[in-house]
């Protein structure tokens, strides 16, 4: 069945090509012919699995170019299709008949919930965790559940683990892979760092016994250098410490030299982090690295810009409360006048409850340099209430049509323009944008 599964998804895959149509279908019928047809693949590279709840996007498209610069040919996901289908659909398309896998690197951005299906079926070299937050209840479940989902099928895993050592919940994986070498990652105290943090927290408690964890400083969420008040239980010392933060500029040190990261953000830096990992394990030159930041490509809505009239506009994606924070800091640092357009879908693939808007610091977003608020979506409304919930008393606009929206968001004169967006959101905007920008 191998072969009719590898035929069968490329067929298809070269049909939806026709009419411009992407998606997992191709692998969705590849998997039905042969549920386990990824196990039975000849492939003697290099995988590298990504996971984590945000950052997985931008972090498998770093490592994907880093292994290109080597010289590897490489096949990723890199649009981000990160479900089980999506994955057959990627890897099954460069596959001969015969079941070879064409390529020496396969780097595979994995949905959490999804790591249970394809880890066990794949030999994977290095298993990459970024963090681990709260994020789409009704579908992921609470975050213990999707944690065990994944700490369940590591007792058998052989590879190296690469893990955040400054996420409690990445770092107690370790614990449940015995067979697995492990490589930790970690980003020094910087000028962003606290003592006390007021967002949501899911680091709160020790994993191995259940004490509560004390934290030295925080880096955002329970991202921080911790350890427990009972047990041994702490961050581990990192084989991969990004030093000598500067946030404003975006830079960063890793083995006495100086790099800079694509994006804005203490959580773009983690990205960083990772990548450097990876460029550890397999010992590839850290000029490889510099080469691969200079030259990255933004994936569409994380920190995408685009310029309209003399004016910038900034695309961003947010799903759940730890990551929407960490986009109020990047416009919070935005120091001239702006307009924010928000983008609130409900749809499953977004998580139909939305009350993680309420865990959000929107205040960051309502000072005075902020000249106008829009919202949009199918819970335009709900978004507009947050925002009065939060204190603001001036003019919020409620947009129903989203080409509209991007247009009197395009229209506001001498702001710097930024567009948040969830899941479904996220490529309507960006086309309604490229509509006028373009």
């Amino acid at each position: 069945m191998r072969g009719l599964s590898i035929a069968a998804t490329r067929i298809i895959k070269a049909l939806l090509s026709i009419v411009h149509r992407g998606g997992s279908l191709p692998g969705q019928i590849g998997l039905k012919l042969d549920g386990n047809v990824l196990s039975k693949l000849k492939f003697d590279g290099v995988i590298v699995m990504v996971t984590g709840t945000n950052g997985k996007t931008s972090t498998s498209n770093l490592i994907a170019d880093l292994f290109e610069r080597s010289g590897r040919r490489v096949i990723s996901n890199r649009r981000g299709d990160n479900m089980r289908a999506g994955i057959a659909t990627t890897i099954l398309t460069h596959t001969t008949l015969g079941g070879r896998v064409k390529a020496d690197a396969m780097v595979l951005e994995v949905d959490e919930l999804n790591v249970r299906h394809l880890l066990p079926q794949l030999k994977v070299n290095a298993f990459v965790v970024t963090n681990f937050f709260r994020d789409q209840l009704d579908r992921a479940r609470e975050m213990e559940q999707l944690i065990e989902t994944i700490e369940n099928v590591l007792p058998d895993y052989e590879g190296t683990l690469i893990l955040n050592a400054n996420d409690p919940n990445v770092v107690r994986l370790a614990d449940h892979a015995p067979k697995a070498n492990t490589c930790y990652f970690a980003v020094d105290r910087c000028g962003s760092s606290s003592e006390t943090t007021a967002e949501a927290s899911e680091g709160k408690f020790c994993p191995r016994c259940g004490s509560r964890l004390k934290y030295t400083y925080f880096q955002y969420s329970h991202i921080g250098e911790f350890h427990c008040s009972n047990c041994a239980f702490a961050t581990p010392s990192a084989d991969v410490c990004l030093t000598d933060i500067d946030l404003e500029h975006r830079q960063f040190s890793w083995r006495q030299e100086r790099f800079t990261a694509a994006q804005d953000g203490l959580y773009a830096i983690y990205n960083c982090a990772a990548l450097c990992a990876v460029a550890h394990v397999f010992s590839l030159d850290p000029a490889q690295v510099r080469s691969v930041l200079d030259h990255a490509v933004q994936p569409w809505g994380r920190n995408e810009h685009f310029d309209f009239e003399g004016k910038t506009c900034i695309l961003n994606l947010v799903k759940n409360p730890t990551g929407a924070n960490e986009v109020m800091k990047v416009i919070e640092s935005h120091p001239e006048p702006k307009a924010v357009l928000i983008v609130l879908n409900d749809h499953d693939q977004d998580g139909t409850d939305v009350s993680w808007i309420y865990d959000t610091h929107f205040e960051k977003i309502l000072s005075g340099d902020t000249r106008a608020l829009l919202c949009s979506g199918t819970r335009a409304y709900d978004m507009a209430l947050r925002l009065r919930y939060e204190g603001h008393t001036g003019a919020i606009t409620v947009v129903e049509d989203l080409q509209e929206a991007i247009d009197q968001l395009l229209s506001i004169p001498d702001c710097t323009l930024f567009a948040i967006a969830t899941y479904t959101a996220l490529l309507p905007t960006r086309n309604a944008i490229c509509r006028r920008v373009r």
